[in-house]
């Protein structure tokens, strides 16, 4: 199977079926944004941090263009957004196929951007993905299917943070969230903290805990 995306990654500490962390950075960033995170998560995860496919000038990236103009205010492109989305589907494929990992336990993190395929990701191919840290992100619902069967996506589980002064993505969006998955009895938390566009060190810590549980 091929791959259309680039990449870079973190072995695990197990030799085979290690759990995977699939990594979706924001708009205008690249892969090694969230890479940060690798060398402070579980050693037993192999990370892996993905490089969106539309370069931006001067630099970075983006999963699909965000346009701003004075008729429309400011709008994504949802047809770039679903490529995107399937982009990533068949990456999840590749990823289970290439390297010694358990392909019942991948686990998507993604911020702003990142966050929005990650939710979509979860709803149009949930038999490829178990759990989902949704970091400074909201529901884009003109990206998931039309009909979501609730026993298709029980299994799902869902950490969601929020800044409660994001300046980027107003909180009151992410706020949908909780409400969105609970119409579909999918288990998550959701979470505040009294920071702008990013990841407080709280965050972090709550975020890690929550995944140690899960793998």
């Amino acid at each position: 199977m091929s791959n259309k995306l680039h990449y870079i990654k973190r072995p695990s500490s197990l030799s085979h079926n290690a759990p995977l962390l699939i990594m979706c950075h924001g708009y205008g960033s690249d892969e090694n944004d969230l890479f940060s995170f690798a060398s402070e998560l579980p050693e037993e995860l192999f990370i892996i941090s993905l490089k969106a496919p539309y370069a931006m000038q001067p630099y970075g990236n983006a999963w699909y263009a965000i346009n701003f103009d004075a008729e429309k205010g400011k709008w994504s492109d949802d047809e770039q957004a679903m490529s995107s989305v399937n982009l990533i589907g068949e990456f999840i494929d590749y990823a289970c196929n290439t390297y010694n990992v358990n392909a019942d336990n991948i686990t998507l993190l993604g911020f702003s951007q990142g966050t929005i395929l990650s939710y979509a990701v979860a709803f149009n191919y949930p038999n490829k993905v178990n759990n989902v840290i949704a970091l400074s992100g909201y529901v884009n619902e003109a990206l998931l299917p039309e009909n979501i069967d609730k026993s298709d996506v029980s299994h799902l589980n869902f950490f969601c943070s929020h800044g409660s002064v994001d300046q980027v993505i107003p909180v009151d969006w992410a706020r949908q969230v909780p409400k969105i998955l609970e119409k579909f009895e999918v288990k998550h938390v959701y979470s505040e903290y009294p920071v702008g566009h990013g990841v407080a060190p709280q965050n972090f810590y709550d975020l890690k805990s929550w995944l140690e549980k899960l793998i």
